[in-house]
């Protein structure tokens, strides 16, 4: 498959990112939500990933605790080792029965499930919750939240907009204004 378009002069330009095979592109392809949304790709990803973080690395294991037939998970898997979210761990594993754990683009997601997962919690009273974020050591519920890591601040406030960047396009660029750093 070409990474080429045609364009509305009829001629043909290099594609920006090439198509994903879960969906259409972005209408933004620089926009950082489509970005992530394009590397996450289909709904499975956070299941399998959620599945590694958990410590079920194996094949068999995840395989049993997502319901998967084999050759279904070997392609999912497949696609995110090669979107560089899974790796195969060498020497840990058999042909039979392969060991993966995540890649540092892999762990740069967990956060992402926690908020999620604390998000479909966030309606439910205690006692309808059936999975809980909790401090290993203390068994304390936690209560994940997005913060600035310079300032420990929420971002979760109207104090925290989005801005244009210096690569901006010109359809982020009309959306979001330049704000200057100010000290």
């Amino acid at each position: 498959m070409s990474d080429l378009l045609n364009t509305r002069d009829g001629g043909r330009a290099e594609a920006a990112h090439p198509a994903h095979p879960a969906g259409p592109r972005p209408r933004i392809p620089d926009c950082p939500l489509a970005r992530t949304v394009e590397a996450v790709g289909p709904w499975w990803t956070l299941e399998i990933l959620h599945e590694v973080f958990d410590g079920h690395t194996r094949f068999s294991s995840i395989r049993r605790n997502l319901a998967t037939p084999a050759d279904v998970l070997t392609e999912r898997i497949a696609g995110l080792v090669a979107r560089d979210l899974l790796a195969h761990e060498d020497g840990a594993s058999s042909p039979d029965d392969p060991v993966y754990r995540p890649t540092g683009r892999g762990r740069a997601l967990r956060p992402l499930i926690l908020v999620m997962a604390a998000w479909g919690n966030h309606r439910l009273a205690p006692e309808e919750r059936s999975l809980l974020l909790v401090d290993a050591a203390t068994g304390v519920e936690a209560d994940p939240v997005v913060v600035d890591r310079l300032t420990g601040r929420h971002l979760d406030t109207a104090d925290f907009v989005f801005a244009r960047g210096p690569r901006a396009s010109e359809l982020i660029a009309a959306r979001y204004p330049e704000i200057q750093e100010r000290r």
